[in-house]
């Protein structure tokens, strides 16, 4: 029995599990427990998918999360999914510190910019596919000497992914990948602004999560606590100094 456990006692599994950045872990359960809520008929798919009427005009906001959290029923093909979605979104957290805030701001404007331009690429109404393009795009142009192996049969390096699983995915669909292609377009002006244009314009960073954005899930930062700390330091020290006698 002790041989099946992993460090602390815990399950292979169940470290893997907690060996997941937050963001990922998170997103990685919520779709198995998606998939399990539709599989044990307590929804529907037709609750889930992004509908702009549904959205806006009945109230439904859930669907602005729930769209990029269904990837299909128990299957290989959700196996195939959760794989890749874990994988890449596991890799570029951990790339980023594993900063929640970094990620995070990622996540939101990747799926802020999918629900704004799917309605004008006729994309399917589930987006979670085109999200891990995204993310699998990002991390592939940051990665570009890592070799590859698809399906054990073709070896290339990690900038060609993005267009080999889009090939697969019309070969094994019969159509254009919409959403996959929509992805990579997100995930290439993410790039262009956070890897390619900070060390052409003085270090700028115009996609970085702003500050409020960083308090949220990290407090203040240590330079702003230190600063604050001597300027109450300063100040307590001038009400105790006492008065100058002017002779």
């Amino acid at each position: 029995m002790d041989q099946m456990m992993g460090d602390g006692g815990r399950f292979p599994l169940e470290t893997w599990f907690w060996e997941m950045p937050i963001c990922t872990r998170w997103w990685t359960t919520a779709t198995v427990l998606m998939s399990g809520l539709v599989q044990c008929q307590l929804v529907t798919p037709f609750q889930l998918f992004y509908s702009q009427s549904a959205v806006f005009q009945k109230s439904q906001y859930w669907r602005l999360l729930t769209t990029f959290l269904y990837f299909g029923p128990f299957s290989l093909d959700l196996l195939f999914h959760v794989y890749f979605l874990q994988r890449y979104s596991r890799l570029l957290e951990e790339s980023s510190g594993r900063s929640p805030a970094h990620f995070s701001w990622l996540l939101l404007y990747a799926m802020a910019f999918l629900i704004l331009l799917s309605p004008m690429v006729s994309v399917q109404p589930f987006l979670g596919q085109a999200l891990s393009s995204t993310l699998v795009y990002i991390w592939s142009r940051r990665n570009p000497d890592t070799r590859l192996s698809f399906l054990g049969l073709l070896v290339f390096t990690a900038p060609y992914l993005p267009w080999v699983l889009m090939g697969f995915s019309l070969t094994l669909h019969g159509s254009i990948p919409k959403d996959e292609i929509m992805g990579v377009i997100i995930g290439h002006v993410w790039y262009f602004f956070t890897d390619v244009y900070p060390p052409l314009h003085g270090g700028s960073r115009p996609l970085d999560p702003p500050m409020w954005w960083r308090r949220l899930f990290e407090g203040r930062p240590s330079e702003e606590t230190a600063n604050a700390i001597n300027n109450e330091i300063a100040v307590a020290g001038a009400e105790v100094a006492p008065p100058e006698v002017v002779r």
